[in-house]
């Protein structure tokens, strides 16, 4: 499976983030365009991959996890508890015949995000 796919997880509650808004944009001509925007379902995935692997290509990416709107409508998380506000994770793309995962760690202190597979 080739193309670009995430997940986001609350690690402070130990559960998936469900409803986080993720926009996902590619570089062209030296600008950031939006490709698309999604939101997490109940299980912290996206129904479909971000960029299915016929549309892949080599180049760079980026993908703006809106957290804030999550974590402020969580009870017992205040807006001072909120150390960064949606990450920003850009990446590029060397081979895209390979599969790209990019989850989203997210607590109100902290965010980390890898390659998964």
């Amino acid at each position: 499976m080739a193309g670009i796919s995430t997940h986001v997880l609350d690690t402070d509650r130990g559960r998936p983030a469900s409803g986080v808004r993720i926009d996902f944009s590619m570089m062209e001509d030296g600008k950031w365009r939006l490709v698309r925007s999604v939101v997490t379902n109940a299980d912290g995935r996206t129904d479909k991959p971000i960029l299915p692997g016929d549309e892949a290509k080599v180049g760079q990416y980026e993908l703006v996890f809106h957290v804030t709107d999550y974590l402020k409508a969580r009870s017992g998380t205040s807006e001072a508890d909120i150390f960064i506000d949606d990450p920003v994770v850009r990446f590029a793309i060397f081979d895209a015949k390979q599969h790209y995962h990019v989850p989203m760690l997210c607590a109100p202190g902290s965010f980390t995000t890898y390659r998964g597979s």
